[in-house]
């Protein structure tokens, strides 16, 4: 809880002044005048940032100094809640550079990250690593049995002392100093290498010239391509990109077989072209300094470091899921591949199947099974008539309100901003939502916070948080169509946001989503399992001319092929959490040398077939090499488990039921990471996952034993 105790104020502003003239022209020094105390974006410019970094490590410095140097014997008060309320500003302008850097980035910012990384590193490591300070809190941890703590008092003592001791501060003074060059060179060479892919995604383009050359491709897709060769000064052309709402229906409906392989090979290669972009050295060197850090703190290697925090625990324990699930989707896989050749040798075809057939393939196969074809559905799921029909959702299972505040300023042009609020008026949160591409966002989609709930003086801070995603834009007069895969992305990253906002803990590193990476994927996983549920689409999914609610025969056919490679999608998922548990298990010496031999050794050691490349590979893994999901992509699978374990409850109680929903926010969204993530889940299941629900889901139960 904030407040409650606080080091000297003099000590503070002594060592950390800020001229009166610097605070009045820099946003981050005042007080914030906007509703609900959000970050007045439009007033943050470039250049607030690096003084407002320099000034808030500077603060934080003084109040760990002020902390460090008390006479009283170290208190739950005084140490540990005295760290947690320290770095105010540094909070304030973290939050806002790093959303902007990953979603309205610009050369000056790429710059500032650069120049600031090695600096915030260090900052970072002489609080993790200060010796007086940790001296502290190994005190009160010592005698944590005999203290009168609550619960949340003894999680926030324990993560303290943990995040301590995981970072080296019980190390020698020379493993220190070898830890604090590994952690600032990783910085730079993370950062590197998502600016990296970003530029890499930038850079390419499939011009098309000829209108025979987009047989196949829908009207929607045609349009978009026309609208960004337009935007581009290529009147008369059309323009693909690697984005995933250009690339990915244009290799499921695209004639062309050759432009299908270029832009295929285009996408598999990126930052793996020898030049300035290329991500091979990087990650090779972050693979290396993540194996020596692990051994300098005394694990095996870099993935039993990271799973020690995990639901899962050990690298065994992940490696038994993933090859449980694999040894049960191969025989699905290698069917599919065998279907989808059949079908290309009846198009009078008298090659191989390649990846870059597949989606293509599969969606003529799709056709000839269920009498389907997805781009039927996108009239259904128009963005705005998705979004309403989550609104729907949260109010039917949590009561909640969403209210669109124009007043509330934004980051960009295209974003919304929303206040929320319970069924009785009382507000919530405040969320932004960012739904399209651009050159100044990352690829892919997330949920982040610019302010997280917590308790100062007994009140309740709302949180802020934000959707970012890169969906299909609107074309030719028509909105914003999504597909099937895009509607799943929006209720999954709504998931994650209910999960930030409905957080009710006291202290703001344990609120919303302050959890294992295997158990955070379980709020947004589960809001997945609506997204196609009869009775739910029937509330959302309408024509967006006509406005038919869509109609019976198309959801039946939708039931009937949810199945449908589910061998592909499982093992190229499978495929991408093998790699990475393959380079983080590597100890001290291991790092392979050549990466792509590494990686095509250990994809044909599980026996990935060919037309089948991993999710990710590894020259654009940012997942693992730059967003925080080392050792941890498996996460999503085994978030997987709980979440079809989890519906299980809805699907017998009722899809809105609100009992059970009530019991699932009180038990998991609200928790935060006060309690043990399997203990949270028990209070809401009242048993362990069963992994029958996944198996079954995703039709491969009958190939497990």
């Amino acid at each position: 809880m904030k407040q409650t105790f606080r080091v000297p104020v003099l000590a503070i502003y002594l060592t950390a002044l800020v001229s009166m003239d610097a605070a009045s022209q820099n946003p981050f020094f005042s007080t914030y005048t906007t509703p609900f105390g959000v970050p007045p974006f439009d007033q943050i410019k470039n250049e607030h940032f690096e003084p407002a970094f320099i000034e808030g490590m500077n603060r934080q410095a003084a109040e760990i100094a002020a902390i460090t140097a008390q006479k009283e014997a170290p208190t739950f008060a005084n140490t540990i809640l005295a760290l947690e309320n320290s770095g105010d500003l540094m909070d304030r302008v973290g939050t806002v550079f790093f959303n902007f850097n990953n979603a309205n980035t610009n050369d000056g910012l790429q710059k500032i990250a650069q120049t600031l990384s090695p600096k915030l590193s260090k900052h970072r490591d002489d609080i993790q690593l200060n010796a007086e300070l940790f001296k502290r809190v190994k005190a009160v941890y010592d005698q944590r049995n005999s203290l009168k703590l609550t619960g949340e008092q003894k999680m926030l003592l324990e993560k303290t002392y943990k995040s301590f001791v995981r970072s080296g501060a019980a190390l020698s003074a020379e493993k220190q100093e070898r830890m604090r060059k590994i952690n600032a060179e990783m910085s730079l060479l993370t950062l590197k290498f998502g600016q990296n892919l970003l530029a890499e995604n930038n850079n390419y383009t499939l011009v098309i010239e000829k209108a025979e050359d987009l047989s196949g491709l829908p009207a929607s897709l045609i349009a978009a391509a026309a609208d960004d060769a337009k935007k581009r000064k290529m009147e008369g052309k059309w323009v693909f990109t690697l984005q995933n709402p250009s690339i990915m229906p244009f290799l499921q409906y695209a004639d062309n077989r050759a432009l299908r392989e270029k832009i295929f090979k285009a996408y598999l290669e990126r930052g793996n072209h020898n030049d300035a972009y290329d991500n091979k050295a990087l990650m090779t060197n972050i693979v290396a300094l993540r194996a020596e850090k692990a051994a300098l703190l005394g694990y095996e290697n870099h993935a039993a470091y990271v799973l020690e925090e995990s639901m899962a625990q050990t690298p065994a324990k992940v490696s038994a899921l993933l090859n449980q699930l694999w040894t049960a989707t191969v025989p699905v896989t290698k069917q599919e591949a065998a279907e989808l050749q059949t079908m290309m040798d009846k198009d009078g075809r008298n090659e191989k199947l390649e990846g870059w057939d597949w989606r293509y393939y599969a969606e003529k196969l799709r056709k000839q099974k269920y009498d389907l074809k997805e781009e039927e559905l996108r009239p259904y799921f128009a963005l705005d008539n998705v979004r309403q029909g989550i609104f729907t959702l949260c109010q039917r299972l949590y009561g909640l309100k969403f209210e669109p505040r124009a007043d509330i300023p934004v980051y960009h042009e295209e974003v919304m901003a929303y206040e929320v609020k319970e069924a009785n008026g009382q507000p919530v949160g405040v969320m932004y939502m960012d739904f399209h591409p651009r050159a100044s966002k990352r690829g892919g989609a997330w949920m982040t916070s610019y302010r997280k709930q917590e308790l100062q003086n007994g009140k309740r801070i709302a949180p802020v948080v934000s959707i970012v995603c890169n969906f299909s834009r609107p074309t030719g007069g028509a909105p914003a169509l999504l597909s099937m895969d895009e509607v799943h992305t929006f209720f999954h990253e709504f998931g994650h946001a209910l999960h930030g906002l409905l957080s009710n803990v006291t202290y703001g590193s344990l609120s919303g989503t302050s959890v294992p990476r295997d158990f955070v994927e379980l709020p947004s996983q589960i809001m997945e399992n609506w997204s196609t549920e009869p009775e739910m689409m029937k509330l959302y999914a309408k024509h967006y001319q006509t406005g038919e609610v869509i109609p019976e025969a198309l959801i039946e056919k939708m039931k009937k092929s949810s199945l449908f490679n589910q061998g592909f999608e499982t093992s190229e998922y499978l495929a991408a959490s093998l790699l990475d548990m393959s380079y983080h298990t590597l100890r001290p010496g291991q790092t392979p040398t050549d990466v792509l031999t590494f990686e095509k050794e250990a994809m044909d050691k599980i026996g990935l077939i060919s037309q089948i490349p991993p999710r990710y590979r590894t020259t654009y893994f940012q997942h693992i090499f730059s967003g925080g999901y080392s050792a941890g992509y498996y996460s999503y699978i085994w978030s997987a488990v709980l979440d079809a374990d989890a519906f299980e409850v809805f699907k017998q109680k009722g899809l809105f039921d609100q009992k059970s929903a009530q019991s699932f926010r009180k038990n998991v969204l609200e928790k935060g990471g006060t309690d043990e993530p399997m203990k949270l889940y028990l209070n809401f299941r009242g048993a362990e996952p069963d992994i029958k629900p996944l198996l079954r889901r995703r039709g491969l139960l009958k190939e497990v034993n």
